[in-house]
């Protein structure tokens, strides 16, 4: 299955507590800090919430 690479671009500051727990949920703690998940319906509803503050990457 297809990996993603995601990366935390924007600060926790002033978002709301469920975009919060979902970035720390999905492993991201500090800006710049990426992670590599499996590419599933869970994960892409993960990021679609918080898709203003992170950038993702499809890995081969």
């Amino acid at each position: 299955m297809a990996k993603i690479e995601i990366t935390l671009k924007r600060s926790f500051i002033g978002k709301k507590d469920d975009q919060i727990r979902t970035a720390k949920a999905l492993g991201l703690r500090k800006i710049g800090q990426t992670v590599v998940k499996e590419n599933n319906d869970a994960i892409k509803g993960m990021i679609h919430k918080i898709d203003h503050m992170v950038c993702v990457k499809e890995i081969n």
